[in-house]
């Protein structure tokens, strides 16, 4: 729904909004005027009510300026485009009127075809049902993510806090049988609009031989039963040298879900 992008997005901008205004504060005061003259232009800059001209061997200054101006209007219409979104946000409803048929008058869902039922609701409910889970090693989950539940990595918990913070709905380490072999994903993760599966694994020791062996016949066994990279299967990767950063996570949850 629009009404959710709408909340994320307000969020991102205050972060930008925040970012420029702490980067105007290092910027010199006053503004730049330019003015062209035929074949160049000269810069001036006006402080309070003094205006004084910047020679070319004061670029800095010039460009500084350029760059305090092009922020400030930036800024304007951040704020804006936040006020916009805010307005919209206000007077949404917190429940629509589709939905509100289908929670308060439960007797019409026998009645509409199963695809009207709430998709949102049918992903909470999955979400939060008993699954069958990892149960070897319990003793490496020690890494706290979100809604009191503990990972085997810092890389993983960070997929979960983000996965979370974009309202995806996922299970950690879900039971999955391919070719009578049963896998646990690191992340079973439902399309928030389509309802369609998508699975997540992350490879944190790519700087190992042995590891990055079990890796190619890990993926084997996933393409051979349709879940492709790129397609419905999601790959990332690290090394000791080169970790998983939360930049590479937000980027590939934008590409997939949002």
């Amino acid at each position: 729904m629009l009404y959710e992008r709408a909340k994320k997005e307000v969020e991102a901008i205050s972060e930008q909004i925040s970012s420029i205004k702490c980067q105007l504060e290092a910027f010199p005061p006053g503004k730049l005027i330019c003015c062209n003259h035929k074949t160049h232009t000269k810069w001036y800059h006006k402080n309070q009510e003094q205006k004084s001209y910047i020679p070319k061997a004061n670029r800095q200054l010039a460009e500084q300026l350029a760059q305090k101006k092009y922020l400030s209007s930036l800024l304007q219409d951040l704020e804006k485009e936040q006020k916009a979104l805010t307005m919209y946000i206000n007077h949404h409803p917190d429940l629509l009127q589709s939905e509100s048929l289908l929670t308060k008058h439960p007797e019409y869902q026998e009645l509409l075809p199963k695809n009207h039922i709430s998709l949102s609701k049918e992903l909470s409910d999955w979400m939060t049902s008993p699954y069958n889970k990892n149960t070897s090693h319990p003793e490496a989950l020690i890494h706290k993510g979100g809604a009191d539940t503990y990972l085997r990595s810092k890389s993983e918990v960070l997929i979960d806090l983000t996965l979370r913070k974009y309202n995806i709905p996922f299970r950690y380490e879900c039971e999955l049988v391919l070719n009578d072999t049963i896998i646990f994903p690191d992340f079973t993760i439902r399309h928030p609009h389509t309802g369609e599966y998508y699975y997540w694994e992350h490879f944190g020791l790519m700087d190992s031989l042995s590891y990055t062996d079990r890796t190619v016949s890990k993926l084997r066994l996933y393409t051979s039963n349709g879940i492709v990279p790129g397609n419905n299967l999601i790959t990332t990767y690290e090394t000791k040298n080169i970790p998983l950063t939360i930049q590479t996570i937000e980027k590939t949850i934008e590409f997939y879900f949002l």
